[in-house]
């Protein structure tokens, strides 16, 4: 099967964590809107009646419209082995992926915390405060928990859920890429108390297909109009 993405065509964004797990299961896909007329076609499968997406991003599979990120990494993870087979099992990296979103909207909140909008610079100033809450207590709390998720007793292997890697892997790489981007500062301070998650960034890095992704024109760079965005303003100095 050819999968058909849709997502914006400049941005990693959400899109991101969907093509992680397209590109590790080596799956053939079209990431439509970077294509010839791309925006066009974005917007027409949008007006679709079946099933409509509320926004990108969301894949097409056979006759099937799939939105939502965690949604769609659920379909995906079954379909290509980047989840278990039992559905305890697959309820649990649902869990974990749900988990990510949860910090994915907090990280869009730190630039746009009054209004998707308004500009950045029409709300700099309580962007500020909340940056500053994001680093003090949330980035700890979230990646503390993931850490915890891997150092929890009977935890076997040296992945989320295992000895296997699953999408909730792929996710969490990308979530650190992009803390890293937005707040250097703030995560060279924070990330060395996590060495279980930094070994999980490095295995997940080196993988081949992944390997490969990252270094091709594939990989958007990360931006200020995506999720992921560095203010040095938004980072604290370093201490």
């Amino acid at each position: 099967m050819e999968y058909q993405l849709f997502y914006w065509p400049t941005i990693q964004g959400r899109g991101e964590f969907v093509r992680l797990a397209l590109e590790e299961a080596g799956a053939h896909y079209v990431d439509v809107a970077r294509g010839e007329g791309g925006m066009d076609k974005l917007a027409a499968a949008l007006r679709e009646v079946e099933h409509p997406a509320f926004a990108p991003p969301f894949l097409k599979a056979g006759r099937m419209t799939i939105a939502q990120t965690a949604n769609i990494l659920l379909y995906l993870g079954a379909q290509h082995g980047l989840s278990p087979r039992a559905q305890e099992g697959r309820l649990w990296a649902h869990q974990l992926q749900l988990t990510v979103a949860d910090l994915v909207n907090e990280v869009h909140d730190t630039h746009h915390p009054i209004s998707v909008a308004l500009h950045y610079e029409e709300q700099k100033d309580e962007a500020k405060r909340r940056a500053a809450e994001f680093i003090a207590s949330r980035i700890p709390k979230f990646l503390g928990y993931f850490e915890k998720v891997m150092s929890q007793p009977g935890h076997r292997g040296h992945y989320m859920l295992g000895a296997r890697l699953s999408y909730v892997d792929l996710s969490v790489f990308q979530a650190i890429e992009g803390l890293r981007y937005a707040f250097p500062n703030a995560m060279a301070r924070i990330e060395p108390m996590h060495p279980k998650l930094h070994k999980l960034h490095e295995r997940v890095a080196g993988r081949a297909n992944i390997a490969r992704y990252l270094a091709s024109p594939r990989r958007i760079p990360f931006n200020e109009q995506g999720i992921f965005r560095h203010y040095p303003e938004l980072d604290e100095a370093p201490a």
